[in-house]
């Protein structure tokens, strides 16, 4: 995170993480879809011809509070396949929150469990702690047959300190609601460790309603 108290501007980098072809890159076009041209920047994605991410994809994003506070998120997403992890530990250096991507099939429930040890490990190696660090899970592909049933989700985020969401990403449903709870807990830690409501002036509520009202989600 950096922040410019004179100029009243914050700057956050997002990490979109899980397994191969979970649907990041399609929460990124999503998001891409909602904010006006004011609030998003160019979506840079760098794919293979099975549509699968070779390196990164970036989201800038730019927020405006009514208060005066400037808010740039950047969003990135990291490759899934397993050949990729030096790529993956180099996008999280630095990272001040992730959503962890997760297939909701029931034929992927290793894949999941795999990329999410992996997530742990490459924080650890970041000197980051997946404990402390603002994260928020997404069960992707709700469309599809096969799929782990709402109370077994349920059920896993009852037992879990993560909140955790319900996505169709291709169709844009559920990812505002995912970048937007990121936003939400992301702002709350990082205003435990820095007071920023405080130095600020805005509140945690305030602000985040400002950021409904900027992102157009899906009917």
């Amino acid at each position: 995170m950096q922040i410019d108290f004179e100029k009243k501007e914050i700057k956050l980098k997002v990490v979109y993480y899980g397994p191969a072809l979970s649907g990041k890159t399609t929460n990124l076009v999503s998001i891409h879809g909602m904010c006006t041209p004011s609030n998003r920047g160019k979506l840079m994605t760098l794919e293979t011809r099975d549509d699968r991410t070779l390196f990164f994809d970036l989201l800038p994003l730019h927020f405006e509070s009514e208060s005066g506070l400037s808010i740039t998120v950047k969003v990135f997403t990291v490759p899934g396949q397993v050949i990729h992890n030096a790529t993956r530990r180099l996008v999280l250096q630095g990272a001040d929150s992730v959503a962890f991507i997760a297939d909701s099939r029931t034929s992927e429930i290793e894949g999941n469990q795999a990329s999410f040890l992996n997530l742990r490990d490459n924080l650890k190696e970041n000197g980051l702690n997946i404990k402390t660090m603002p994260l928020v899970i997404q069960f992707n592909k709700r469309d599809l047959p096969g799929i782990r049933t709402d109370a077994e989700i349920d059920a896993m985020a009852a037992k879990g300190r993560e909140p955790v969401f319900k996505a169709i990403a291709t169709q844009g449903v559920g990812v505002a609601e995912t970048f937007l709870g990121l936003m939400e807990i992301t702002w709350q830690r990082l205003n435990e460790w820095h007071d920023l409501s405080g130095k600020f002036g805005v509140e945690g509520e305030t602000l985040l309603a400002s950021l409904r009202r900027q992102i157009h989600t899906q009917d």
